[in-house]
């Protein structure tokens, strides 16, 4: 392996791991403060992707450069609609459920939204590269590289993590979460609405998995399955960090990430096996994920 591909992988596994971050990480959140598996969360991430093409294709004849608000606008209309609706409507009617009847719930949904986006964008490949060209390629260690790749991406993850911190430690909604993550009944009793920051939670976590497909839209072309692959990995992602766990979520993506970059330019055919693998590894000695705890304190 010589040194290009050394960094070729390694390039490919940063950005790939930030998009996979803004994935997982909202499905730990979600997780953390409602207790339920969002198996749906893949269907989010595929909706970002298709409306941010569709926005970019629609204003790039006006000016490239609006694509980049499309991609933010894409981001926070798929989350905030599609994921407040999902809330509202349907996850509200089995909060305190059983866990598998959540799980089963949470697939079909997914099931019916991804035959919906076919009838939407249709089977045919979507691509709307416009914000990845606008920005210059850079040269790393002699190696041309999109600069929307390795900086951009890698960027917005980072600031998602120090917000995300930020907001749950430093302020009052953060607060709010955290007292009805840990103890519903006593936040309720203070007078805290319990399902008021349900609400506020799934919707930054869609949001989040929404503005993941939002910025994977310029890089790839949009097919139909591209929500099954994702959030699988995200499930991968967040298992191995340990449900609820923020900066656990950063670290995995990372690892697993890097681990199919390489695993891509290594042994193509291992491509899908490396990221369960090092699942499975870690649950075997940690069953409650790399930064869990026995007893877990969710976000």
């Amino acid at each position: 392996m010589n040194l290009t591909i050394v960094v070729l992988a390694a390039l490919d596994g940063i950005s790939y791991a930030a998009l996979v971050f803004l994935v997982s990480v909202g499905l730990s959140l979600i997780f953390g403060v409602m207790r339920i598996v969002n198996v749906a969360h893949g269907s989010l991430y595929a909706y970002g992707a298709y409306a941010a093409a569709t926005i970019g294709i629609a204003v790039a004849p006006i000016s490239p450069w609006l694509t980049y608000p499309g991609l933010l606008l894409a981001a926070i209309g798929v989350g905030t609609i599609l994921g407040g609706l999902l809330e509202r409507f349907l996850l509200r009617l089995v909060y305190g459920r059983d866990e598998a009847l959540q799980l089963l719930i949470t697939f079909a949904v997914f099931m019916i939204l991804d035959n919906l986006q076919r009838v939407i964008w249709g089977v045919q490949p979507i691509f709307a590269a416009a914000p990845l060209q606008l920005l210059p390629n850079i040269s790393v260690l002699g190696v041309g590289y999109t600069s929307y790749q390795t900086l951009l991406l890698p960027g917005v993850a980072a600031l998602t993590l120090i917000g995300l911190r930020y907001f749950l430690r430093h302020t009052l909604g953060g607060a709010v979460i955290l007292a009805v993550t840990e103890d519903r009944e006593a936040a309720t009793a203070i007078g805290i609405n319990p399902n008021r920051v349900f609400l506020r939670t799934f919707i930054l976590g869609a949001i989040l998995a929404a503005l993941g497909g939002a910025l994977a839209s310029p890089t790839t072309s949009l097919l139909p399955g591209i929500g099954t692959e994702m959030i699988v990995l995200s499930f991968a992602v967040a298992a191995t960090a340990g449900l609820g766990q923020i900066e656990g979520a950063a670290i995995a993506a990372l690892m697993i990430g890097l681990a199919r970059a390489f695993a891509i330019y290594t042994y193509p055919e291992f491509e899908v096996l490396v990221p369960y693998a090092i699942m499975v590894l870690v649950l075997l000695i940690r069953p409650q994920g790399l930064f869990g705890a026995t007893r877990l304190r969710r976000i």
